[in-house]
């Protein structure tokens, strides 16, 4: 079993965000940037299989700070060797997906083949609405689930999705869509430029471009690891299963987790995709790992307090807690891995809420007394 850890960019201790206006502290970014380049580090050396990161912007207050996923992506890859950069994920509403392909496929060069991706829909309103591309995409969450506004967000990311996949595979392409048509219909290039024609592929002679391709190309075969981001749904595992991302789901109700392991799977095949068992998702939830079950209930505090007061108001409820001592973590993820046999594990840390010595006997202490349990 291969875990991965995954950090929110949090800028503040609970008392430093309780006192306003966190994020624009140049100095709490630069300890929170130094604190994420010594976990990785941890990490790296320790048995960790991956270190990822989302994609938001905006985040004054300081719970957020991962506004720019690539250069994270590339400061932590300065900092490891082996683990894999997990950036799971860009927002689409938000993105050019012929941009994103080719940024993510040179990410993929820069970090010699250890790029994980993630695509998602974009459920912070404030910020998806300031980026977005089209005016009439809109965040998603509970307040609009199964309105228009969804439908049309789900109808968007569908073209994105598929789009990013052909770039990321094929030499060239061209894609037409209700949102997108790739190259521009009737697109004649306005100057002749015949080494389009003589050294390339999809610009006739006349300049006119029917096709387009990305460069470079991934670095990895087809293409990085393709993530769901933290899915909530068995409707959005299925749609994963059309295109072979591999869902991330932090539910600690086993019987959804097991319903969407058997669904992704029967979906899959519908599509021509032969999954390995094991590999319809991966699983996971907050994880704190402390020497006694009372004092890892003591540091959980700090944690909720985060959850209450970020993520609930955004509909969403707790992750699978992993708290406790080692032997506790084994029992849990040795009854989860028991029911779905996932291969993949991805542990969501309180960096930035915890200080450096709790994060890091908690890593220390999963990477010696729990890691060990489920090697190979």
């Amino acid at each position: 079993m291969q875990f991965h850890l995954f950090v929110y960019a949090t800028m503040g201790r609970r008392h430093e965000i309780e006192a306003g206006m966190a994020g624009k502290n140049p100095a709490l970014y630069q300890r929170t940037l130094d604190e994420i380049a010594e976990y990785a580090r941890f990490a790296d050396e320790s048995g960790f299989a991956g270190f990822g990161h989302p994609e938001h912007h905006l985040q004054v207050e300081g719970f957020e700070a991962s506004n720019e996923p690539g250069l994270l992506s590339m400061w932590i890859g300065q900092h490891t060797k082996k683990l894999r950069i997990n950036m799971v994920g860009w927002v689409a509403p938000t993105h050019n997906p012929v941009r994103i392909a080719e940024y993510t496929a040179t990410l993929d060069h820069m970090l010699k083949g250890r790029l994980g991706v993630g695509l998602v829909r974009g459920y912070q309103a404030r910020w998806v609405h300031n980026f977005r591309i089209r005016e009439e995409l809109n965040a998603v969450g509970d307040w609009n689930r199964n309105s228009p506004d969804d439908d049309l967000n789900r109808e968007y990311f569908k073209e994105f999705v598929e789009i990013v996949l052909k770039a990321w595979k094929e030499e060239t392409f061209s894609y037409h869509g209700k949102h997108w048509t790739i190259p521009p219909a009737d697109f004649v290039n306005p100057h002749q430029h015949l080494a389009y024609s003589k050294y390339g592929r999809g610009v006739d002679a006349d300049m006119r471009i029917r096709e387009i391709g990305i460069a470079p190309k991934p670095l990895q075969t087809p293409h990085p690891p393709l993530y769901g981001g933290f899915t909530h749904s068995l409707r959005t595992a299925l749609f994963w299963a059309q295109y072979g991302g591999k869902p991330i789901v932090l539910a600690s109700d086993l019987d959804f987790c097991q319903r969407v392991w058997n669904g992704y799977r029967d979906e899959a095949v519908k599509y021509g995709h032969k999954i390995e068992h094991g590999n319809e998702a991966a699983w996971g939830g907050a994880m704190i790992c402390a020497p006694t079950m009372a004092q890892a209930q003591e540091w959980q505090k700090d944690m909720l307090w985060l959850w209450d007061e970020w993520f609930l108001p955004f509909g969403q409820s707790y992750p699978e807690l992993l708290v406790g001592d080692p032997d506790s973590l084994c029992r849990r993820i040795d009854e989860a891995g028991k029911r779905l046999n996932f291969k993949e594990c991805f542990l969501l840390i309180p960096q930035g809420i915890h200080d450096r010595d709790q994060i890091l006997t908690s890593l220390d202490l999963f990477a010696n007394k729990v890691i060990p349990h489920f090697a190979d």
